[in-house]
């Protein structure tokens, strides 16, 4: 019978150098990270896992608000403009262009469609972008546009975790979870990744999309709600005082440090961590969401409305959290899964998220956060210029779509790579996926082959053995 514990002295001994090694965590700097604080510890025997971090070399951009267009927009109705496609719309594609293709739903040679959009030039660079984007279109020169963007998945699920983890397969390392491990928080009393969802569903790959996958957990997303109780069940139950909660989260902690000398296990640490910032947001998780506090102006800049779900309080809200210090702010709206309905609902997408977007750009902008703070848009694949639904809609497309970026060095007004004139094939300066992560580990100040952890016995990255720097679009 084992005196303690299963594992021998000299396994524990093993483990906890590994924790302190790799993880850079302490129980004690967990549990007690209000130290810090108030001057009762010092930095040197408290170990604060959120705490920000320096970066290997000089970075662009301290942190980064994604926002994620699940369901994948139609680049060649919103951002790619082909009047070659109109020319033949009705017509069927050119044979040669569909050998060896493989698309999700409709059969590769059905008729092609026009975009029923006119297209138009903004801001001094001439980006060209729909009508329907007039917002966006108004901070043309502060975006960089990728029109060669393309992808291995063309269904949404193994798509979107590819976009956000590196990887199609479930259980990876999402972006934001790599980014906060790599750099923590500015802020210890809110989380270092904060995600939050709007429109008519949450996205197909779901939690998934914010997992810390094989990192500690204290990495996760955390998910927001910019209506009613910030986090769920953050607040007390009825009849339980905060100096109940506290001595209630001392006591789980004595137990979970008793447990963590027995075996070493650092999730035991996460567990600790996530108690204690979920009492510390308590008390500032409230004052961060409520957005009425905003000025009038600011939110009708937005077009938020305090107490309504929509993807324009959720971009206010984002602006808030950086100013605070989180680090990564990931915002999903669903659904721009348009396989009919297309011109109706590409329009209701838009007049959801056009005016808060260019919103959020420009606040950044005139408090000083833009050049800071790295913004990202676009969702996991393009469309097809092929019909789908009869006369008005359009199927998943892997082999080309539009992102863009802005901020966070970033060079503003430039139009990167192209597609062919029907918009099917990336054809000139093609990013992958995998170039779009180096590029914004780039940006935050890693070389993105050597943000690794080790897992299962071998050194894993965001970029597994791939990925290069898109350099044309950095400033």
């Amino acid at each position: 019978m084992f005196p303690h514990s299963t594992l021998t002295d000299l396994q524990r001994s093993f483990s906890r150098r590994w924790f302190m090694k790799d993880c850079g965590l302490s129980l004690g700097s967990v549990a007690l990270t209000s130290m810090l604080g108030n001057g009762n510890a010092s930095a040197s025997t408290i170990i604060d896992p959120h705490a920000p971090k320096a970066s290997p070399f000089p970075a662009k951009a301290k942190n980064v608000i994604f926002l994620f267009m699940g369901g994948a927009p139609s680049h060649i109705d919103l951002f790619d403009n082909k009047p070659e496609l109109i020319r033949m719309d009705g017509k069927s594609p050119p044979a040669e262009l569909l050998k060896g293709y493989q698309s999700a739903f409709i059969r590769p040679e059905n008729k092609l469609l026009g975009s029923k959009f006119k297209f138009q030039r903004y801001g001094k660079c001439g980006m060209e972008m729909a009508e329907i984007l007039p917002h966006i279109g108004s901070c043309a020169d502060d975006i960089a546009l990728i029109r060669s963007m393309h992808t291995d998945a063309f269904n949404h699920a193994p798509a979107q975790i590819l976009m956000s983890t590196g990887s199609q397969q479930f259980g990876r390392p999402s972006l934001g979870s790599w980014v906060n491990y790599g750099l923590g928080s500015e802020n210890g009393n809110l989380p270092g990744f904060v995600v939050m969802s709007s429109g008519m569903k949450g996205p197909s790959g779901g939690n998934g999309n914010w997992s810390s996958g094989f990192l500690p957990t204290v990495h996760d997303g955390v998910s927001f709600n910019s209506v009613g109780e910030p986090v769920l069940y953050l607040s007390n139950p009825k009849g339980i005082t905060r100096e109940t909660q506290r001595r209630t989260i001392d006591a789980v902690n004595f137990l979970n440090n008793k447990r963590f000398e027995s075996v070493g296990d650092p999730e035991i640490n996460s567990r600790v961590a996530a108690f204690e910032m979920a009492f510390r947001m308590q008390d500032v998780a409230p004052e961060v969401t409520d957005i009425s506090k905003e000025p009038e102006d600011i939110q009708k800049m937005y077009g938020a409305e305090p107490g309504k779900a929509s993807f324009a309080n959720n971009c206010l809200l984002a602006r808030r959290l950086v100013e605070r210090g989180v680090r990564f702010v990931e915002l999903f709206h669903e659904s721009w899964d348009q396989h009919g309905n297309l011109s109706k609902d590409l329009q209701k997408n838009c007049k959801d998220v056009d005016q808060a977007c260019a919103a959020l750009l420009k606040d950044l902008k005139q408090r000083g956060l833009l050049d800071e703070t790295l913004v990202i848009w676009g969702g996991e694949f393009g469309r097809t210029p092929m019909v789908q639904g009869g006369s008005d809609g359009r199927d998943h497309h892997p082999n080309a779509f539009t992102m863009w970026m802005a901020g966070g060095g970033v060079k503003g007004g430039v139009q990167h790579g192209k597609t062919d004139e029907l918009g099917f094939n990336a054809v000139e300066n093609k990013v992958h996926v995998h170039d779009l992560h180096a590029t914004i580990l780039h940006l935050l100040g890693f070389d993105h082959t050597k943000l690794t952890f080790r897992s299962q016995g071998r050194d894993f990255r965001l970029t597994d053995v791939h990925g290069n720097i898109v350099k044309n679009i950095l400033a």
